[in-house]
């Protein structure tokens, strides 16, 4: 009898713990990055101490040269769970200012809506400072005009299987630790099938922004993405539209061509400058993790801001970028 009554509260005993366990939400940890490396020369200026290049944000340095490593570390537990992003080197500096590219916290509030509190990369725009998430190696002339990051509230909502909404207040744009003034901006994202409509309003810092970010498949081996924006800041700001035709011509390798043109505006100035950017990228993927860019873009300004091999006052630039990105 005591035997039986004691495998009966063994029964019990571990129908209760798989009942727990079973409720017990699932921890889920990934960590995953990339790192990155390139080679840089100019076609028709000099290279040397002057440094002559694009006025873009990265991949501006002659001769060999470290992108950045980027290293992701997410925790999900349930409906909560948090992001560190880490950066270093040159290009993680130059975006971030600090190591910490990327740090926030979330909560599922349910199947449709997300609450996230922290530093995030900027929604706008169709590149981003990870060179892995690229397919040009170089930035465009929006991208580097535009914000980088923010830190503040967002709440991002699954209006239906095609609509997207998100709505966000954030410090000053760039601002991560410290809000100087209490001035904070908004901004709201309204996506459709892969197309998304972005507003920023930073009246003590950008100003206002609207941006377009999209693309559309024109056969299974052409993509063309699409990048238009328009800035102003009391009269300060830029406008200009990037189209991203790709053709993958194997399962390895794509190629794909950055057309840009990109204008700065201000009511101090009689005639505002423009540059038109083309860069023509080919990928080649090596293993899945490995991609070599050969890369060769020009600069065609409005202005004489570049110089040629003579030292002579010129409006255009060529150079050749070789980079390889590792992502694991």
């Amino acid at each position: 009898m005591k035997q039986l009554l004691t495998l009966s509260l063994l029964l019990v005993a571990t129908t209760l713990f798989a009942q727990e366990d079973a409720n017990t939400p699932e921890k889920k940890f990934a960590f995953e990055g990339s790192v990155d490396a390139y080679y840089r020369t100019n076609l028709t200026a000099p290279n040397d101490e002057n440094q002559i290049a694009p006025a873009t944000s990265f991949a501006d340095t002659g001769g060999f040269s470290l992108g950045m490593g980027n290293i992701i570390a997410s925790y999900e537990k349930g409906r909560v769970g948090a992001v560190a992003d880490l950066v270093f080197g040159p290009r993680g500096e130059d975006a971030s200012a600090t190591v910490l590219n990327q740090l926030f916290a979330f909560y599922n509030i349910s199947e449709n809506t997300k609450l996230t509190l922290g530093k995030f990369n900027t929604f706008l725009g169709y590149e981003v400072i990870a060179p892995a998430g690229n397919f040009n190696y170089s930035t465009s002339y929006l991208f580097s005009n535009g914000p980088f990051s923010h830190t503040g509230l967002k709440a991002d909502f699954t209006l239906s299987e095609d609509f997207s909404l998100m709505l966000g207040v954030f410090n000053q744009t760039d601002v991560t630790e410290f809000n100087p003034d209490g001035s904070y901006a908004v901004g709201a994202q309204l996506g459709y099938d892969g197309q998304y409509l972005n507003l920023l309003y930073d009246a003590a810092g950008l100003g206002f922004e609207v941006d377009y970010t999209g693309g559309f498949d024109a056969s299974e081996d052409f993509f063309v993405g699409i990048n238009a924006a328009y800035a102003d800041n009391d009269g300060e700001g830029f406008y200009g539209v990037d189209l991203y035709p790709q053709y993958g011509l194997s399962d390895t390798f794509t190629i794909g061509l950055r057309g840009e043109y990109f204008q700065t505006q201000s009511e101090s100035v009689d005639d505002d400058p423009s540059v038109i950017g083309l860069t023509l990228t080919g990928s080649l993927v090596i293993d899945e993790d490995l991609i070599i860019k050969p890369e060769f873009r020009l600069d065609s300004s409005s202005e004489d801001d570049f110089i040629d091999t003579d030292l002579m006052a010129t409006k255009s630039l060529g150079s050749f970028v070789l980079a390889a990105i590792y992502k694991f």
